[in-house]
């Protein structure tokens, strides 16, 4: 995925040759699931097979890629592949704003209408002491008129989610500069900047892991807490998740720049992944907004 040879110079399109990696990775997956059935469930053996397919999959991902990089720096791919990965890329990153907006969706439509539904005249007689309030403070604010969720604390944009957007929005500038940086073939400074990127990006982490701390022992505020602790820390939780990916993506990319990998005029491989971390960094802006300040 780094570069493309002129036209005429390799195969029109590159068809690779029988492959286990589909079914090792499907192997890997098998067990993750199996185990989580089963951990949820309380087999003692669950986080185990979780464990050994995590392990798996990861052990043919890093053999799977390994053999697309070797076919791209082999010359094997053409400008028919470089536009096939183009459109795959913006096809899977369709996907995800998809997924978001999903959970999105979700948030409004229990703050809009679900709430304030169960707060109007024809439920007042089931639940004479809700309150159709938005997010709930206290138990039995909201959907808990039996007081069955605790009360808790919302988390506020201050501090630490504004200094994660700051983080954030920083990153995707030292970002767009490293790219700046390899189309004019100044390879120095696109890794310099590339792993200002990366840390900026465990950085966020780091910050995300020690709001999750506050939140669960000084805010009380879990997953459990309501439609708006499921709705927070699923947004959250899986664009942290995301921004975890996205960071490994940047990191390895970052490695096969050292390596000589990518050219000023080929290289989709960079580019797909700050695509990806574009779109990562965009997701927080509206989360940010509509989460913490809304």
């Amino acid at each position: 995925m780094s570069a493309a040879v002129p036209k005429g110079q390799a195969p029109y399109y590159f068809v690779p040759g029988p492959s286990s990696h589909p079914v090792m990775a499907a192997t890997g997956l098998f067990f993750v699931i199996l185990g989580a059935g089963q951990w949820v469930n309380g087999a003692e053996w669950g986080p185990y097979s979780v464990a050994f397919g995590l392990a798996w999959w990861a052990w043919t991902l890093k053999r799977w890629f390994g053999d697309a990089i070797h076919e791209s720096e082999s010359g094997q791919y053409s400008d028919r592949i470089d536009v096939s990965f183009r459109w795959s890329m913006a096809w899977f990153i369709f996907s995800e704003v998809m997924f978001f907006a999903s959970f999105f969706g979700a948030l409004f439509w229990s703050r809009l209408y679900t709430v304030p539904v169960l707060g109007d005249i024809q439920n007042a007689l089931l639940w004479p002491d809700f309150k159709a309030i938005w997010p709930s403070v206290v138990a039995g604010a909201t959907a808990s008129p039996a007081g069955t969720v605790e009360a808790f604390r919302t988390m506020g944009p201050w501090p630490l989610p504004t200094i994660n957007t700051a983080l954030l929005l920083t990153s995707g500038v030292t970002l767009t500069i490293a790219h700046h940086a390899l189309r004019e073939n100044h390879r120095g400074k696109a890794i310099g900047f590339m792993w200002l990127t990366v840390l900026l990006g465990f950085a966020f982490l780091g910050c995300q892991g020690y709001e999750y701390y506050e939140a669960y022992h000084h805010y009380n505020l879990k997953l459990s807490s309501g439609i708006y602790g499921s709705t927070f820390f699923m947004l959250t939780g899986f664009h942290g998740f995301h921004v975890f990916v996205g960071a490994l993506m940047l990191l390895f990319i970052t490695l096969r720049l050292q390596k000589g990998h990518f050219t000023p005029e080929r290289h989709f491989g960079f580019e797909g992944a700050a695509w990806y971390w574009h779109f990562v960094d965009v997701v927080w802006l509206g989360l940010y907004i509509i989460v913490y300040w809304f």
